[in-house]
């Protein structure tokens, strides 16, 4: 195993151009596999590939090395890309900056930085630190979950550019426009007594030159330390929404989360808050739930709520916040939210 694995390792480092050449060249020839080996392994069980068993089976099977090698794949580019934006470097570009255009910029640099709601408390005590303003603070903590690299590169892979798209446009507005409405409340009283009272700090960086060797070594860093943390989720999200697939009428989902229901968004938005997932374990439910009838307005509010509304985030949060500004954050974001789900049930 040491012998084999320690040429292949350093191959990065000698030849590292020769090493994403090879390793692009076999990742694409895996994922081709993937759709005719889940139906040979289907076709050697003991079960009708029309059952509901077997249509559940197969989703498994196919998703989950799909998911997971799609993750691993992006996670590894943005382990790359992030060795640029470290947290020292996001908020010296976001510090200074007037309110609307840094809205716009924080939001933006949440879809490059591997920031999840477990980082959110060192990230937000450092943005106060270097004086980056509340509003704009949020619309990175509300973009960095929501509209990150993995949700937009799974949504790409099972369901097109059109829907990710369309996820990247929504998830920004929702940030940008929740930031900004924070911000214009003026609730820096609201922070915890001790955050505020916090000295500053200089927001700027000293940039260091990092060889493709050390990046893509990142990258392998980045691959360990997400996909080794998400892909219990990754399992469990597949899991249920094989049974979506399986084994839910199409007629019992579109009656609760159809467009037509006026409370399916606001109940999907009610039922996603309280769990604890991820883009990576929520994306295959979503797969199943529109394949069953479910509304994409609706769907879409469901996905943004369980991955920007997490309760455990909330927790977390109120370390730095008081109360009334989480309660303020919540209502501004789920409003947003809902706006999604209605608009995009009403004309799609």
């Amino acid at each position: 195993m040491t012998t084999l694995s320690a040429p292949f390792k350093s191959l990065h480092t000698r030849r590292p151009l020769v090493f994403l050449t090879l390793a692009t060249v076999a990742w694409l020839a895996l994922y081709q596999t993937l759709d005719p080996a889940a139906e040979a392994l289907v076709a050697t069980l003991p079960v009708d590939r029309a059952s509901h068993l077997g249509g559940a089976l197969q989703f498994f099977f196919y998703d989950t090395p799909k998911v997971l090698l799609l993750l691993t794949g992006v996670v590894f580019v943005m382990g790359m890309i992030n060795s640029y934006f470290t947290p020292e470097r996001t908020r010296a570009l976001l510090a200074g900056r007037t309110e609307g255009v840094a809205n716009v910029m924080a939001a933006s640099l949440g879809i490059v930085t591997p920031f999840c709601s477990c980082s959110a408390v060192p990230l937000f005590i450092g943005f106060v630190q270097a004086g980056v303003p509340l509003g704009v603070t949020f619309s990175f903590l509300i973009s960095a979950p929501m509209v990150n690299e993995v949700a937009l590169t799974l949504l790409f892979g099972m369901f097109g550019w059109q829907v990710a798209l369309l996820y990247l446009g929504l998830g920004l507005s929702v940030a940008i426009v929740a930031g900004w409405v924070i911000g214009r409340l003026k609730m820096e009283a609201y922070l915890e007594d001790w955050v505020r009272d916090m000295p500053k700090m200089s927001a700027d960086f000293e940039a260091t030159g990092i060889t493709l060797g050390e990046r893509i070594q990142g990258g392998f860093t980045a691959v360990r330390n997400i996909v080794g943390k998400v892909w219990p989720y990754v399992l469990g999200g597949i899991a249920l929404g094989a049974l979506i697939h399986g084994y839910v009428p199409q007629d019992f989902m579109a009656s609760f989360m159809g467009r037509e229901a006026w409370w399916s968004v606001p109940l999907a938005v009610a039922i996603g808050v309280p769990m604890y997932s991820n883009a990576a374990g929520i994306i295959p439910i979503v797969q199943a739930l529109l394949a069953k009838g479910a509304a994409l307005g609706t769907v879409l509010a469901f996905m943004m709520s369980v991955i920007a509304l997490s309760l455990p985030e909330m927790i977390i949060l109120r370390k730095v916040l008081k109360v009334r500004l989480i309660a303020t954050f919540v209502a501004v974001v789920a409003t947003g939210i809902l706006l999604v789900g209605y608009v995009f049930n009403a004309v799609l």
